[in-house]
């Protein structure tokens, strides 16, 4: 009978310490699971968090290049604009050139043509000159 006793004391006292390791072993794996499954939503969180990035950091990108492309196009129509002005002065100087020589040629002319005409007065004062000096 003590044996009895005390197999059924040892076995009390086995299942006593051995049933909150159990439960805790039970506890430890489901606390495994939820924390792979808390982790698995944080991935599938941080992969929607990921993508949700990725698409605003593709518009900001596209509009960037959006911005860019209407300053290039800007710059291009002031360079354009800047070459035309320049190809316009150059021209205005050439023509502004060409007038300067043609006034300057024609006040030679208008020289020639003085002195021609101061000659021929001269020489029709002394004609006239003899002619009245030969009446006298």
């Amino acid at each position: 009978m003590k044996r009895t006793l005390l197999s059924a004391l040892t076995l009390l006292v086995a299942s006593t310490a051995i049933a909150p390791v159990a439960s805790a072993v039970e506890s430890t794996n489901f606390n495994i699971q939820a924390t792979r499954l808390e982790a698995l939503d944080a991935r599938t969180k941080t992969t929607v968090e990921h993508k949700i990035q990725v698409e605003y950091l593709n518009n900001q990108t596209k509009a960037i290049e959006d911005i860019q492309g209407a300053r290039l196009e800007a710059l291009d129509a002031r360079t354009k604009n800047s070459v035309h002005k320049l190809r316009l002065e150059h021209l205005n100087n050439q023509t502004k050139a060409v007038e300067d020589i043609q006034s300057t040629r024609l006040e030679a002319l208008d020289a020639r043509s003085k002195a021609v005409d101061n000659i021929q007065a001269a020489r029709l004062n002394a004609l006239d000159v003899r002619t009245k000096s030969i009446i006298r």
